[in-house]
């Protein structure tokens, strides 16, 4: 099983999209602990929305949407910045 993820920072409001064959609470803890250069500047982080899929391929595409110009509207829907 794969998953798709939004996170928001509870430090300035921005968000993430990943892509995870763990569990998306696990990725969320490895976040919040400083996984990568981005979270460690932007954390910590709530999971707000995720999807989960079979196909990687598939998370893999949807990750991609999400980080698109259309995607980047639904996700602002997703995160209540449009209502």
């Amino acid at each position: 099983m794969f998953f798709v993820y939004i996170l928001k920072s509870l430090k300035n409001g921005k968000s993430y999209v990943g892509m995870t064959g763990k569990l998306p609470q696990t990725r969320l803890e490895e976040h919040n602990i400083h996984s990568n250069a981005w979270t460690t500047q932007n954390g910590p982080f709530k999971l707000v929305y995720y999807e989960s899929y079979y196909c990687k391929t598939d998370a893999l595409h949807r990750e991609s949407f999400f980080k698109s110009g259309v995607g980047k509207k639904l996700k602002g829907v997703i995160l209540g910045y449009y209502i």
